[in-house]
């Protein structure tokens, strides 16, 4: 496991991202854009990526499971069902419309850059480890899941 591994809450690094792009779109300034209806765009977005994690949270409610990130061993059922059965992980799907949101709020090109990064970022220092101790904990049913729905969309 490597140090970095699940120590950074994804909610901490949204607003560390977030907080990126506001300081990006300040020192490069001229890399601002404008496109018409782009805040009504953003706030649309936001709300997706919201309800994308509220569905998430919920789904893990209903199977009686820790929707905690940072709280893994706590996690006492494979929730396959809802949204769950369109992506595996919606609520992380919810943060990265958010922040794409945000960007386009801020309307700044290199504000988009930063989103790969939070993607590449969160793949290998939450999401892999997540899966390995799901693999762990529920052997075949989650290779079986994990055959038939994509980790993003």
């Amino acid at each position: 496991m490597n140090s970095l591994e699940l120590k950074v809450p994804p909610v901490a690094q949204v607003i560390v991202t977030a907080a990126a792009m506001v300081g990006i779109s300040k020192i490069a300034p001229a890399l601002k854009f404008s496109l018409g209806g782009s805040t009504a765009l953003a706030v649309g977005l936001g709300v997706i990526g919201l309800g994308s994690g509220i569905l998430g949270v919920t789904q893990f409610r209903k199977a009686q499971t820790t929707p905690n990130p940072q709280a893994l061993e706590e996690v006492s059922s494979l929730v396959t069902s809802g949204v769950y059965q369109y992506s595996r992980n919606p609520m992380y799907v919810g943060l990265v419309l958010i922040l794409f949101s945000w960007a386009l709020y801020l309307s700044h090109f290199l504000a988009f850059v930063l989103l790969p990064i939070f993607i590449l970022y969160m793949t290998r220092f939450q999401i892999q480890p997540e899966e390995r101790m799901l693999a762990q904990k529920f052997g075949k049913a989650y290779q079986t899941y994990k055959a038939k729905v994509r980790r993003w969309v």
